[in-house]
């Protein structure tokens, strides 16, 4: 069975609202006629703003890893703990899980999605008909794990407050936690410049058909 898509039928979306409307091709922006909003037909600059966004969180992504997240002070001295010293910490402690969960979160998500969201921008860029489904749903779990990305950054807040209100020590957030804070949000606002409509424009109903059978 052929379909055909929106944008062959000379149709587009409203990024807002959903609603589909006739495709007027004139000097001024066409804008929905039930919210109001310019209409396009893919999202302006997608791949452009995508790739800045992603250099950007991949050069911050090394002071992240490497400043100290957390700086400590007690009487016992004072300490500065990276992200990759707090696994060691935690592993080192017998509690295996919580490393694990520290590492996968704060270093091994945030380098998967770096990765994830390259590949998607260069496939798209270079007009790739290579399993369109796959990097589909690939796209979509970029999205969903986006939102747990921030964890680490809420565990050092959650023990600055709890130690300070104990008055046990004095921690305080040191300059790795702005780094890594800074990648999370720049591969999220990332994953939501990436059109993925760009995955399917080069895609016709036979090579869908193909790939489902592979």
């Amino acid at each position: 069975m052929k379909y055909l898509s929106a944008k062959a039928a000379g149709l587009v979306a409203c990024h807002v609202c959903g609603r589909l409307s006739r495709e007027v091709q004139t000097v001024e922006k066409e804008r929905c006629p039930r919210c109001g909003t310019v209409l396009h037909q893919r999202k302006v600059d997608s791949l452009t703003r995508t790739w800045a966004l992603l250099i950007a969180a991949a050069i911050l992504y090394i002071p992240a890893n490497v400043l100290p997240m957390m700086q400590t002070r007690s009487l016992l001295g004072n300490s500065s703990d990276t992200i990759m010293s707090g696994v060691i910490y935690f592993w080192t402690s017998g509690e295996y899980d919580l490393a694990i969960v520290v590492f996968t979160a704060s270093i091994l998500v945030p380098m998967l999605k770096l990765i994830a969201l390259s590949l998607l921008c260069f496939t798209a860029q270079r007009g790739t008909r290579w399993k369109p489904h796959q990097r589909t749903k690939l796209y979509h779990m970029v999205e969903f794990i986006g939102r747990w990305s921030m964890l680490d950054v809420f565990v050092v807040a959650l023990m600055v407050a709890l130690v300070n209100i104990q008055s046990l020590a004095v921690i305080q957030a040191g300059p790795g936690i702005v780094a890594f804070g800074s990648v999370v949000v720049l591969t999220m606002v990332a994953s939501m410049q990436f059109d993925p409509r760009l995955i399917w424009d080069q895609i016709r109903d036979d090579d869908t058909e193909q790939d489902d059978h592979d």
